[in-house]
């Protein structure tokens, strides 16, 4: 993740004019991802349904909640809320002990909510603005629903109709690591390239975008552990409602909402990351210690 956003942010001119490839790569990465999915294993709890609310209609009441501070500010915060869980929350949860069918069941459900409520929500707040809400509406769920369904539909058929190449993908999950890595470099390279031609009053913005990211970060690792502890698995509940698809996050700001909001899931990147690393320095410091 590091060298990923330092290459981005070095060679910000280069991959700003590859800043085509992020969709194609997260399709791609998501269909790879969703192979390791085995729809016997997807159950839907009210643990699931609780996180979806908080993660949809947090990300709206945040945002209404920080309007009266600009838009571009209300957006990036409300995206550190409601995009979706990331893939690799997965991965981090199992290291950390959580149960892998509950946070894959969960991603799945996070990346359908956003896909259907994405449309209608940027709409909402003008995406498109030379165009009637509705024909913005049609626009935007062209766009977004097949990036984030379309991967699952493919996984399920590839599964069906060729179970041996569905075997070589879901036993390759490598693959997607090294495809959220090109577009995290991409879409970083993109945002700096944006901050380093934007006029100098906007640092302040970007400054408080960062401070909310890390609240917002925190809080929500919380309150999902929170939640996970009442029904018996804390560390599912964190990661699901914490550790968000930020590559996904920061391109659909910079498509459909103001560009500079992207800063917002930016920085999300760093601070979910530092939460992770603590949470598995402490988690291996514990099972060292209950081994002596």
């Amino acid at each position: 993740m590091p060298v990923a956003m330092v290459v981005g942010a070095v060679f910000h001119g280069f991959f700003n004019k590859i800043g085509f490839l992020p969709p194609y790569l997260i399709f791609v990465m998501l269909f790879v991802t969703f192979c390791r999915v085995s729809l016997k294993d997807i159950r839907f709890g009210p643990l699931h349904w609780i996180l979806l609310a908080l993660q949809l209609a947090g990300g709206i009441a945040i945002y209404l909640a920080l309007m009266r501070s600009g838009s571009v500010i209300a957006q990036g915060a409300m995206m550190c809320a409601f995009a979706p869980t990331a893939m690799a929350a997965t991965a981090v949860g199992g290291m950390l002990g959580a149960d892998v069918a509950t946070m894959a069941s969960f991603c799945l459900l996070s990346n359908m909510g956003v896909a259907v409520a994405a449309p209608v929500l940027f709409a909402a707040i003008g995406a498109n603005p030379g165009i009637s809400f509705f024909a913005s509406v049609l626009v935007i769920l062209e766009k977004v629903v097949p990036l984030l369904i379309l991967p699952f539909v493919m996984a399920l058929l590839l599964e069906k109709f060729s179970p041996r190449l569905h075997k070589a993908v879901r036993d390759r999950q490598q693959i997607s690591f090294w495809l959220w890595a090109v577009s995290l470099t991409i879409v970083m390279g993109r945002t700096v390239e944006f901050l380093v031609v934007q006029p100098g009053e906007n640092y302040a913005t970007e400054i408080v975008l960062a401070a909310i990211a890390l609240v917002l970060c925190l809080v929500q690792f919380s309150v999902g552990r929170y939640l996970g502890r009442r029904y018996g698995d804390p560390v599912a509940g964190g990661q699901s409602l914490g550790q968000k698809n930020t590559v996904l996050a920061i391109w659909l700001s910079q498509t459909w909402l103001d560009p500079l909001s992207s800063v917002g899931p930016a920085a999300y990147v760093v601070w979910q990351n530092i939460v992770n690393s603590w949470q598995l320095w402490r988690y291996k410091g514990d099972n060292a210690n209950d081994r002596h």
